[in-house]
């Protein structure tokens, strides 16, 4: 899944970014309001870190535009530990939720997916789909109770395949979930982790859909 990290702190965003790439997000930063408007104006996001004080603005303001807008990208602000009227002002302003620094990476990327689900109608982060149980929190994949490993990118595209079980997923999306703005994106990379996922899951488990993209059949709910 593809985040957007609004953060003008160098040290901070590079950490935040390593670490939730670490747990299969493709994440793109912005630096400013600025940056963040032409992230948004080219790229399809799943959801948004937004922190309050930036060289060109508040995250709050373009956060109250976006919703404005009827944007329902979720947004997670992030705020200063002693700042509790920014807590509250960027939940009436539209946030789904907030962090407060300085926190924890882990508790940040829990914080995120608990949204996701929210988002997806699945509040429960265990998903179970026939002989599959997928733990969307604790990144852990099972079939018939045995544990299969995946990397990152191999995670990025299987949460999106299993966002909509026996939904079409496009190439598209997929390939927005797996890059960011600095990744070079190769032609038949997508169908490289496809290939390796239906070799660890079974061939059965993805469909293709020429000239459209994919969908997840194995054990349709």
């Amino acid at each position: 899944m593809r985040i957007l990290l609004l953060e003008d702190q160098p040290v901070l965003s590079e950490a935040i970014a390593s670490h939730l790439t670490s747990k299969g997000f493709s994440v793109d930063v912005a630096g400013s309001i600025r940056q963040a408007d032409a992230a948004l104006s080219v790229g399809q996001f799943d959801a948004a870190f937004f922190d309050l004080s930036l060289p060109d603005g508040d995250g709050v303001a373009l956060l109250t535009r976006l919703r404005q807008q009827d944007n329902k990208l979720p947004v997670i602000i992030m705020t200063a530990r002693d700042r509790i009227s920014d807590r509250i002002r960027g939940l009436e302003a539209g946030a789904d939720d907030y962090v407060v620094k300085p926190f924890d990476l882990n508790e940040m990327v829990a914080r995120l997916q608990a949204v996701l689900r929210r988002y997806s109608g699945n509040p429960n982060p265990v998903l179970r789909i026939g002989r599959f149980e997928i733990d969307q929190t604790g990144y852990r994949l099972l079939i018939d109770g045995k544990e299969i490993q995946l990397t990152a990118k191999e995670w990025a595209v299987l949460a999106k395949l299993v966002a909509k079980v026996g939904a079409l997923v496009s190439k598209e999306q997929l390939e927005e979930a797996l890059y960011n703005f600095n990744d070079e994106v190769g032609s038949n990379t997508l169908e490289v982790y496809v290939s390796r996922l239906r070799k660890k899951l079974g061939k059965e488990t993805i469909e293709t859909v020429r000239g459209m993209g994919y969908r997840w059949v194995a054990g349709e709910m």
